[in-house]
């Protein structure tokens, strides 16, 4: 889905912000932080990134041009970060989102690394397209 430069260059980023994550650990992250998008861009109820996944998608946003035509090829749109977390009243608690998440991924032909699964972070695509998205202000 990502091209092999777009890939390693998310991976190098991610290593190069977080001294603590070795190479093959964000070689891990840029991987679900990918199968997390391309899930997201197909899934009927809103997903949530797990914490290091998150990581994952603010160093891939900020490639803005890399982030762009990888949303346009996978999505056709832009798939904005929303920093706060789904309504519960809505689309359930945590782990639900995470379950719902881990499935998505599933059903769109990825693996998933358990290991970067083990909660989701406070942040999603709600807003993104949901059909009770906000209506976007003209800037």
């Amino acid at each position: 889905m990502a091209g092999a430069e777009t890939f390693d260059r998310l991976a190098r980023r991610i290593a190069t912000e977080y001294p603590a994550f070795d190479r093959p650990f964000a070689e891990s992250i840029a991987g679900q932080t990918v199968a997390f998008l391309v899930a997201s861009a197909h899934a009927d109820e809103p997903p949530a990134p797990s914490k290091p996944v998150d990581l994952g998608w603010h160093e891939f946003i900020t490639d803005t041009r890399a982030y762009i035509e990888f949303s346009d090829r996978i999505a056709g749109r832009y798939p904005h970060h929303v920093p706060e977390p789904l309504d519960e009243a809505e689309h359930g608690d945590a782990q639900a989102a995470r379950a719902r998440t881990v499935a998505a991924i599933e059903a769109a032909g990825f693996a998933v690394d358990a290991e970067l699964w083990p909660d989701v972070a406070d942040c999603s695509q709600c807003h993104a397209g949901c059909h009770n998205s906000p209506k976007t202000k003209a800037a």
